[in-house]
């Protein structure tokens, strides 16, 4: 059944209540279950990099060779994946990414020589993109604007649980199986959320199991500024030149330019790191690794439930967030003492940098939301994938220009110590010069109306 997209002005937000429904969050359950995998699928190949050193003869520029594959390939694919995504609509593009990234997946199996492994992990990057613009989309037309960065930051918590699963079931399948069925049995996951997908997803405006007071409820506070917009849109999307002549556009390109490559460093790096530093190999590994993802799911739900208690105060939306995104940058800082404090205890380097990594998924919740705070629902994807470019063109360049140089150079005179010294200094820095860069350039919120509106 159909349903108005304006929603009447005797059902406000505040008056919502059990009886209004909570389909929305099985669909955000939905979406947090993909990114899960999404994670889980990306995270293997740092796990099985002594079982790959070995059999491949690797060294850690080939390593960050292969690694700056996914990245580009990533960014490549965030500079249409957006527009696409938009284009096909939330079910179909959601789903032909999650097929095709899953099948990239499970085709490292067959991959033989170091080349074939970066064009391997290039088509997973290229695949991959489609995930977040795809979820950001889902949330902007799911839910009212207050609850954005808590559903965002509940499905992003699934980065954290698929980096969790990673250490715990990666090295397992490798030792018993070989590393070849640790891609396939991850990647073939992707096909069981696709069931799922196809049975349980509708749009919001054609989705039968959704009662009229939930979707009065999710469409009850449609931002000042912003047309009343139906999930079946039929206006034209935006193009890029028309998105990046926007400070708001350039707000969250910045944002995500200098913080995502941090994330990226988590990701690959940290398994290395842990080995390098402290002797860990194996399923030792498994545990501090996974200590470090269980507060970054507590961060991105956290992260997501801050701004929103500030609204319950009378807040703005926009103006809580930004107070949060700066709490945010400040909880990231403590991060470049983890060589002094892993000096003393490898544990204490583990409990910073888990903490610095649930503030980063704590400010991933926040500035995703700034972009359905800001834009149309039809423009979500394109401005999300814009940004998502950006992220990946960071972690090129932190790769390429630091930690790839920066990395070997040490390595090679026996000074590992302080590449990764040098690193954390980095990511201490990083969101806190981002909270300066996006709120000069969008100080105040304001909403975009596009030309046709």
């Amino acid at each position: 059944m159909a349903y108005s997209t304006q929603a009447p002005p005797d059902s406000p937000l505040a008056t919502a209540n059990a009886a209004v429904g909570k389909y929305r969050w099985t669909i955000c359950g939905l979406v947090f279950f993909a990114t899960t995998i999404n994670y889980l699928d990306r995270a293997v190949i740092s796990l099985l990099k002594p079982y790959l050193e070995k059999a491949f003869n690797w060294n850690a520029g080939d390593y960050a060779n292969i690694e700056i594959a996914f990245k580009l390939a990533y960014a490549a694919g965030m500079v249409g994946v957006g527009r696409v995504i938009d284009r096909l609509g939330t079910k179909l593009g959601y789903a032909l990414s999650t097929a095709l990234w899953s099948l990239a997946a499970m085709g490292h199996a067959i991959v033989s020589s170091t080349f074939g492994f970066g064009v391997a992990r290039a088509f997973l990057g290229v695949t991959e993109a489609g995930n977040f613009p795809a979820a950001i989309k889902t949330v902007a037309e799911w839910f009212p604007q207050r609850e954005r960065a808590l559903a965002t930051g509940i499905f992003n918590s699934g980065a954290n649980v698929g980096a969790i699963v990673a250490p715990l079931s990666v090295p397992l399948i490798a030792e018993q199986l070989g590393w070849q069925w640790a891609f396939i049995i991850t990647g073939a996951l992707g096909f069981l959320w696709l069931v799922l997908w196809q049975v349980m997803y509708t749009p919001p405006a054609e989705n039968k199991r959704l009662s009229k007071a939930e979707f009065d409820y999710i469409n009850a506070d449609i931002p000042a500024g912003l047309p009343a917009e139906g999930v079946t849109e039929e206006k034209p999307k935006a193009s890029w030149g028309t998105l990046l002549g926007f400070r708001q556009t350039w707000a969250f390109v910045v944002g995500k330019f200098l913080t995502d490559p941090i994330w990226w460093f988590y990701l690959f790096w940290l398994p290395d790191f842990l080995g390098k530093q402290y002797g860990l190999k194996g399923t030792d590994i498994a545990l501090p690794v996974a200590a470090v993802y269980v507060l970054s799911s507590i961060g991105s739900v956290g992260g997501g439930y801050l701004p929103l208690s500030f609204m319950k105060r009378g807040m703005p939306a926009f103006q809580a967030r930004k107070r949060a995104m700066l709490l945010i940058a400040f909880c990231v800082f403590p991060i470049v003492f983890a060589q002094w404090l892993g000096g003393m205890n490898m544990w204490l380097a583990v409990l910073v940098i888990g903490v610095a990594a649930a503030a980063h998924q704590a400010w991933s919740a926040n500035i995703f939301t700034t972009v359905s705070d800001m834009f149309p629902k039809r423009a979500v994807g394109s401005v999300t994938g814009i940004g998502g470019m950006a992220g990946g063109l960071g972690g090129i360049a932190l790769t390429a220009l630091v930690q790839k140089r920066m990395f070997v150079h040490f390595e090679s005179i026996g000074q590992i110590d302080k590449a990764y010294y040098i690193m954390f200094f980095i990511c201490g820095a990083a969101y806190l010069l981002a909270w300066v860069l996006m709120f000069s350039l969008v100080p105040r919120m304001e909403p975009i109306k596009l030309d046709d509106e």
